[in-house]
């Protein structure tokens, strides 16, 4: 009795020249897996805050929130808005397993970042993913911001710390809370390895989507308490404010 269905062809071409774009099916132009019409209709990030990502009517602009509380991270770079399809493929990646659609994303963002490191963003010391609690972590099975940040460590040759931060209480669902509950819910939910080295380096934390900032901002302020000289946050999408229709 065989325990596996019969196929003759092949399951995946590694090094195959064409691949098929997954979400139109139709042949991309490369060997990333989308079309050049796909790529250009995906909800990228136009005018926004110089140091959130917010998006904002002009450019060359700060919002509101980071002219009154500047956040402890410098910078913000994502590609994208937090809307469709970019919104679905975040979600089929994070809770239904789809990891071709994240690495998909993460390839994008990649090609973002070099372009931003090649006009005015300074290379980070290592790359670290935002942590996920333990209860969900054993739900889902994986850290999607741990995926995203192995696969730019390998695309930019950038260490990739796991275990520099801790997450040691499991929260709500940020999802389910407002800003101000959001930032209640992070108290205390994060700390650093006791043999962390962070004085006078450069972090880029990496995530899946920055909404209030909330969880990037504790972050950002405990590697900065310890002597980090520079955190910046990496993620694949900023949601906008609530009512803006982005």
């Amino acid at each position: 009795m065989r325990c596996q269905p019969r196929y003759e062809g092949p399951v995946y071409i590694w090094l195959k020249n064409k691949q098929t774009c997954l979400l139109c099916s139709e042949v991309a132009d490369d060997t990333t897996p989308i079309c050049m019409a796909c790529e250009t209709e995906l909800p990228w990030l136009g005018e926004h805050c110089q140091t959130c990502a917010l998006p904002l009517p002009a450019t060359g602009l700060t919002c509101g929130q980071c002219l009154k509380q500047p956040p402890a991270f410098e910078r913000v770079a994502a590609p994208w808005t937090y809307s469709f399809p970019v919104d679905s493929l975040i979600t089929r990646f994070k809770h239904s397993a789809k990891w071709p659609f994240g690495r998909l994303l993460a390839e994008l963002l990649g090609k973002f970042l070099q372009h931003r490191f090649d006009e005015d963003l300074d290379r980070p010391d290592a790359l670290i993913p935002v942590p996920l609690a333990s209860k969900r972590l054993r739900q889902r099975g994986f850290n999607q911001a741990a995926m995203l940040a192995r696969w730019l460590s390998v695309s930019f040759d950038i260490p990739c710390d796991e275990t520099l931060l801790l997450r040691i209480q499991d929260t709500s669902a940020q999802q389910e809370l407002n800003a101000d509950a959001r930032k209640k819910n992070l108290r205390h939910a994060f700390a650093l390895a006791p043999t962390a080295s962070i004085k006078g380096r450069h972090f880029a934390l990496v995530d899946d989507v920055l909404t209030t900032g909330a969880t990037a901002q504790a972050l950002a302020r405990l590697l900065m308490e310890a002597g980090a000289a520079r955190v910046d946050v990496y993620c694949l999408a900023r949601t906008p404010k609530p009512g803006d229709g982005a």
